[in-house]
């Protein structure tokens, strides 16, 4: 061993790492260790790292990759759908009878050389308008779309030409994740193997545009009657148009669709100008082109097509099946109709209305009916009457929104009138036996004066001092205007809109004129609420369908709430006010019924339509004759019509309305009505200013000076026989014949003497002015202390 002298220090103890000798706890065989990190603390630990942020990142990278990947190769092409070849849906009433099918496809394909190019470009401008240039999936609008969807702004496809396509030709309408994931393969795959101007031909091929027209071709025909070479850039741009919704934009089927039309045929034409696609001095010049009105199959004629288009609407409308899916068929549709009563409809109607057309009177060829019939609490539509047949005439008058419901609409006013606890200008509540001021052209007055307002009375009669009651029985339009205004108008809209008339119905605006029915409800939004009357107030939507499936498999139908949207004793008062129409109004031809029943008559202006609408307890039902001219389109008086002078709701519409609920009703047992009225509704009050009890309804003596008879609440039911009417009284004096209430038994009219008149308002002018002649007993009256009422001298 060397004694050669060291050069190296001996290791220091107190280093870290070294060893401390034996015991030590860094005694020897111990490694030098590593300095630990800090655990995170507080507020840090609620945040990932960004090693973790990375991971995260790569990991769902490489699935979505993989993802990709997988999906390409596992997802091929497949063969066009069944939809390719749409099968039949049939439909069955109720009972189980087959009431029609429907599904022949109307499809005839087209090469894209036989498109013009504008109504190409409208097509792209409607649907895709970067169809050419961009990628066969749009990523951004697919997530964009979902996003809308989970935040609840709506279902939307985000979907680009090529993908609609495939979900036309190769899969099918359902929205699902697996659709959704197949469609993106599919079009990325089909994008590569098929040209653009291929995926744009088959797109125009098998896109649905409704009236059952699949392709462009079929809706050129169904729409214009003409094939597609021959189509205006207008006309493509309306058809562009139905793409997105062909329901709610057919002008012809649905009148009331034309503003949503107009701004969807006017985004396409503004998207071409856009686009460089179309001059703007062209589109300026350019001017809707309204389509023609549709020729269904011959296997929809009668009553068919019209019942089977309302349940289309219904499902369609109710998002129970989209219209395109409907289109494909398949489906078995199971209705809430009715056989007997529907068939009970469309022979009161031939035998009441359609009978009595000659061709000798001009007037008769524009005569139109719609009806409809709904069971109060269930809801269930079991009757309806569109027209003389679907095939000649292709609207459906049981849904159209385009005639006025004239003083159909006077029962609301009340009703709201009883549910706001509502009084007159002078403090006084507002029931059956409050008094108004019934003169003709009356002005409106509110709580801050005039409002300008005059409304006329039918014939421009003038009442005097009378009860609401009387004022309902003669549709006194001075006494109902005034209601209106002292209840308010957004709350007669309101209770409108609660008993079932839709908030969007036309000219339903809140004025004091709304009382006299501008409103242009269709026969059925009528029908459902004069039902939630009949149904104590409560209210559930209407429903046309009991049953859907498709290849054995139920379709889930919406559940139907039926709440108290009105008080019981609002309906029920306003029901109670009705009788009166009936059992001695203008609406007493219903008495034809045979049991218990209440009503109310109402005319368009210029008497374009006559309406009866009433119901049982068991049976609500609305009933309207209507003018158009079956050339233009456009709404026609019914003066001479059926060989009447005039055509009123008291009329042929109530005799239709009585032989249909008879005919209907008639292995039912009569039911009474159950009410449940406000507290004092039939305690007489006294005209304005004067004392309770001291006098009664006034009725205005020739000379204009009314007279007085003792007021009563009017008896529940009508006597079965004519009674006897009580002697003239000393304050009675000469009825004018006029059609108020009269003590006596005659009344002088402006042409001569005339006995107790009748009720009807079909007789003589209908809010009973005797303008001359003899008038003999009516049919239609209350016996009470009052004497007889009646309304036509």
């Amino acid at each position: 061993m060397s004694d050669a002298p060291q050069n190296w220090a001996p290791r220091d103890p107190s280093v870290s790492g070294s060893s401390g000798g034996p015991g030590s706890p860094g005694g020897p065989g111990k490694k030098k260790g590593r300095t630990k990190r800090p655990r995170r603390t507080g507020w840090r630990r609620l945040f990932p790292t960004w090693r973790m942020v990375l991971g995260t990142v790569l990991v769902v990278g490489l699935l979505l990759t993989g993802g990709f990947f997988a999906g390409y190769q596992l997802v091929g092409i497949p063969a066009a759908n069944a939809g390719a070849d749409a099968q039949s849906n049939v439909y069955f009433y109720k009972d189980g009878t087959v009431l029609a099918r429907d599904g022949e496809v109307n499809r005839e394909k087209v090469r894209l050389s036989q498109v013009p190019d504008t109504v190409q470009q409208a097509v792209l401008a409607a649907e895709d308008r970067d169809f050419y240039t961009q990628p066969a999936v749009d990523v951004r609008a697919m997530f964009r779309a979902g996003w809308n969807t989970v935040t609840g702004k709506g279902k939307q496809g985000g979907s680009t030409i090529t993908q609609q396509y495939v979900k036309n030709y190769y899969l099918g309408q359902e929205r699902t994740v697996v659709r959704k994931a197949k469609e993106f393969f599919i079009a990325i795959k089909l994008n590569r193997e098929q040209s653009k101007d291929q995926i744009f031909e088959g797109y125009l091929n098998t896109s649905y545009f409704g009236r059952n027209a699949y392709g462009i071709q079929a809706a050129a025909q169904a729409y214009y009657g003409k094939n597609v070479e021959d189509l205006t850039t207008a006309e493509g741009a309306y058809l562009a148009s139905l793409l997105n919704a062909p329901s709610a934009y057919d002008v012809v089927a649905r009148p009331g669709n034309k503003a949503a039309a107009l701004s969807r045929w006017n985004y396409v034409l503004d998207g071409m100008v856009k686009e460089g696609w179309l001059d703007s001095g062209e589109r300026s010049t350019t001017e809707f082109p309204v389509p023609g009105e549709a020729k269904p199959p011959n296997g929809l004629s009668g009553q068919r097509g019209y019942l089977v288009e309302a349940v289309e609407e219904y499902l369609t409308d109710n998002g129970i099946i989209d219209a395109a899916t409907l289109a494909t068929g398949g489906h078995r549709i199971t209705t809430t109709l009715d056989k007997k009563k529907q068939d009970a409809l469309v022979e009161a109607v031939e035998q009441n209305v359609m009978k009595k057309r000659s061709e000798d009177r001009e007037a008769d060829r524009n005569v139109r009916v719609g009806g409809a019939s709904i069971v109060p609490g269930t809801g269930e539509v079991v009757a309806m009457y569109g027209g003389i047949d679907y095939t000649r005439q292709y609207v459906n008058n049981a849904t159209r929104r385009d005639y006025q419901v004239g003083s159909t609409f006077k029962p609301f006013v009340f009703a709201s009138a009883v549910a706001n606890g509502s009084a007159t200008q002078d403090g006084r509540r507002i029931t059956p036996e409050t008094y108004y001021d019934g003169t003709n052209k009356r002005t409106v007055q509110s709580s801050q004066g005039s409002t300008g307002y005059e409304p006329a009375n039918e014939d421009d009669v003038d009442y005097g001092q009378i009860t609401v009651r009387t004022a309902t029985d003669k549709s006194v339009n001075s006494v109902y205007a005034q209601m209106a205004q002292d209840v308010g108008p957004e709350k007669v809209r309101e209770t409108a809109v609660a008993l079932g008339i839709p908030a969007r119905t036309p000219d339903l605006t809140a004025s004091p004129s709304i009382a006299l029915g501008p409103a242009t409800a269709s026969v059925l939004d009528l029908t459902e609420a004069y039902a939630t009357l009949a149904d104590h107030g409560r209210h559930g939507p209407y429903t046309l369908v009991d049953k859907v499936s498709k290849d054995g498999t139920e379709i889930e139908l919406p559940d139907r709430k039926t709440e108290q949207t009105v008080t019981r004793e609002a309906a029920d008062t306003t029901t109670a006010l009705l009788r009166s129409v009936v059992e001695g109004g203008t609406g007493s031809a219903a008495q034809a019924a045979g049991r218990p029943a209440v009503g109310k008559t109402g005319t368009a202006e210029e008497d374009k339509a006559a309406w009866f609408a009433g119901y049982t307890p068991d049976l609500a039902t609305v009933v309207a004759v209507m003018g158009q001219d079956p050339d233009s389109g456009a709404q026609t008086p019914l003066y001479g019509a059926l060989g009447l002078p005039r055509v009123n709701g008291g009329g042929v519409p109530a005799e239709t309305w009585a032989a249909y609920t008879e005919a209907a009703l008639r292995s039912s047992p009569a039911q009474e009505f159950d009410l449940e009225t406000a507290p004092g509704s039939d305690e007489p009050q006294a005209p304005s200013g004067e004392e309770t009890g001291t006098t009664g309804p006034a009725t205005p003596d020739p000379d204009g000076s009314p007279s007085r008879t003792s007021p009563s609440t009017p008896a529940d039911t009508a006597p079965a026989t004519p009674a006897t009417p009580a002697p003239p009284s000393s304050d009675n004096g000469t009825g004018s014949g006029n059609g108020n209430e009269t003590g006596g038994t005659t009344g002088t009219t402006d042409g001569g003497t005339g006995t107790t008149g009748n009720s009807d308002e079909s007789n003589g002018d209908r809010d009973g002015d005797g303008d001359g002649g003899t008038g003999a007993l009516g049919g239609g009256f209350i016996e009470g202390i009052r004497g007889v009422r009646h309304a036509d001298g």
